[in-house]
């Protein structure tokens, strides 16, 4: 098992800039402790304030060295593919390498408004977006007519990357098209396993594995990441639970105040036991990573702490636990491919 750590909610009470050093400040540590990769999701609304990937990327790779590093996820369809590309090969060569993308369509209306994109087209904007991205990261020189109206002629796009292949996860929460488009180009999966029960998404992944079959591809090359509805670790399950409370508290205020109140759980109990968030004690989340690998067989995990309302000491303790005695055994448990090339 590989794991990408996701910086937790923004807390609204600190400045933007605070924010986006504690971005950069915790990519640092975050390779010291262990973890496989970072993660930078793309938002251009509030609460989130990463709306430039690339560029905090960009910082991030300056102050690492081994790390990769991710979008988690870049919305692919509100972008130019073309400026996409520029800023992303740039990323790439200066980061030795070190680039995964994970594209989505996003999950947040107010965000497309800005970009003029809407539930009508953003799929399909998507879709005819990645298709040129690959081809301007493969090709030298391409001819493009879109379906949408993006048109290029003998277009070089420079600085040419550094490598031939880039990885492109494929986020999807329950879009059947998108693992479906995901398997035809012989792409890897991202489930975001978030709030929602585990059949859900195992569901979605059976499917994956069997269209990406279908497509003639080596069923031995499908590759799949799964997200979590965030982690909390501590030495017994009362003790994560009483830090935890106030947490998933907080995170409720957020989702009903910016995201229309997605979330359906009223208690933490209900929260912990039926969704994907992982919460306990090591033995706890290892077992329960565990059998959500028996449904996903996923080989990436994302990890997150919410920690609007955690003191920096629980925040890096939890983290530190979480290197110390439920990696090792989920490293060890459930082994899987490197991360490092573009397939």
């Amino acid at each position: 098992m590989k794991f990408l750590l996701l910086p937790h909610v923004p807390r609204q009470d600190k400045p933007d800039h605070d924010q986006l050093r504690e971005l950069v400040e915790y990519a640092v540590l975050a390779e010291e402790w262990g973890f496989d990769a970072y993660g930078i999701g793309e938002r251009h609304d509030r609460p989130a304030v990463s709306s430039a990937p690339p560029v905090l990327l960009s910082h991030i790779a300056a102050r690492t060295s081994t790390i990769r590093l991710f979008t988690a996820v870049t919305t692919l369809g509100l972008l130019d593919p073309l400026r996409a590309f520029e800023d992303y090969s740039t990323l790439d060569s200066l980061s030795g390498g070190r680039l995964d993308l994970v594209i989505g369509k996003g999950a947040y209306p107010r965000s497309s408004q800005l970009f003029g994109v809407t539930p009508e087209n953003q799929w399909e904007r998507l879709q005819e977006n990645y298709e040129l991205f690959r081809r301007l990261w493969t090709e030298k020189n391409v001819t493009w007519e879109g379906r949408l109206g993006r048109s290029l002629q003998n277009a070089e796009a420079l600085p040419r990357p550094s490598r031939k292949h880039l990885r492109i996860w494929h986020g999807s929460g329950s879009s059947k098209s998108s693992a479906d488009f995901a398997a035809r180009h012989g792409d890897p999966v991202f489930s975001s396993n978030g709030s929602g029960p585990i059949g859900r998404y195992a569901d979605l992944i059976q499917y994956y594995r069997e269209r990406f079959t279908a497509y003639g591809h080596d069923p031995r090359r499908a590759r799949v990441g799964s997200g979590t509805g965030g982690y909390f670790g501590a030495r017994t399950s009362q003790e994560a639970i009483a830090k935890y409370r106030p947490v998933f508290e907080a995170r409720l205020a957020v989702n009903r105040t910016f995201d229309g109140g997605s979330i359906s759980y009223e208690t933490v109990e209900d929260w912990i036991e039926n969704s994907s968030v992982l919460v306990g004690s090591p033995q706890q989340i290892i077992d329960k990573v565990i059998g959500q690998h028996e449904r996903l067989g996923h080989e990436l995990l994302h990890v997150h702490v919410d920690g609007e309302v955690l003191d920096r000491a629980d925040y890096l303790a939890t983290l530190e636990l979480f290197f110390s005695e439920i990696a090792p055994v989920l490293r060890r448990e459930l082994p899987s491919r490197p991360l490092d090339g573009g397939h």
